[in-house]
């Protein structure tokens, strides 16, 4: 696929990958009686987890306590490896809103058998994407607004302000150990106030000023 017919704008139609930061928040780390990390903790989703407004939040089988994660995604539109934080801004296109729904039954039964978190974290629908936001229009992605409710009721409401780790810092530590591509997508943590869904839920979530989407929970077959 030649370069010039990729557009940013329809980043989860071919980006490549899904990091995720866990933990970059305190207070969610200490909700989930984790301790606050030293180092950004970093898991992947792959892009089968990309679901978009229009299509619903799929709960696996296989858990019986599916959280809501409300993030802020950054959207890579230059790639490179070894990425200066002075230098980290000019590799980002923009940004989406994202949800990390996550398997919670299943994450703490993984970490209490020290095993990977991939089932909890990688599955169908996994990834709730807004539509593309570029970078002009979130000048300061350091002090944003996130909010979800269930069914109208506020869940999670924090800023980015919060972040233990920075985008620049995030940008540059991974790029360290894992070459960032044109399209892939980095979640940069969840503010405090995840909690279950439930079949026939919806979903809201929004930037303050910037962007709301919404989904709807269904049972996968």
């Amino acid at each position: 696929m030649a370069m010039t017919a990729r557009n940013i704008s329809q980043f989860w139609e071919w980006g490549r990958k899904i990091i995720c930061v866990g933990r970059n928040y305190a207070d969610h780390a200490k909700e989930l009686k984790n301790a606050i990390p030293t180092e950004p903790v970093l898991f992947l989703k792959p892009p089968s987890a990309y679901v978009r407004e229009g299509s619903p939040i799929l709960v696996p089988p296989y858990t019986g306590n599916l959280h809501h994660e409300v993030e802020l995604g950054v959207v890579i539109g230059k790639g490179g490896t070894a990425i200066p934080q002075a230098a980290a801004m000019e590799h980002v296109a923009g940004y989406a809103l994202c949800l990390d729904m996550t398997a919670r039954d299943i994450q703490d039964e993984c970490k209490s058998r020290g095993l990977p978190w991939t089932l909890a974290k990688a599955f169908n629908t996994s990834c709730p994407v807004s539509d593309f936001i570029p970078k002009e229009r979130i000048p300061d992605p350091a002090n944003l607004n996130l909010w979800l409710k269930v069914n109208e009721q506020l869940r999670q409401n924090g800023s980015t302000s919060q972040m233990i780790f920075s985008i620049p810092y995030l940008i540059s530590y991974i790029s360290d150990f894992i070459t960032l591509e044109e399209g892939d997508l980095i979640l940069t943590g969840t503010p405090k106030g995840v909690s279950a869904v439930q079949e026939h839920d919806e979903l809201q979530a929004g930037i303050q000023d910037v962007v709301t989407m919404s989904f709807r929970v269904d049972r996968q077959d």
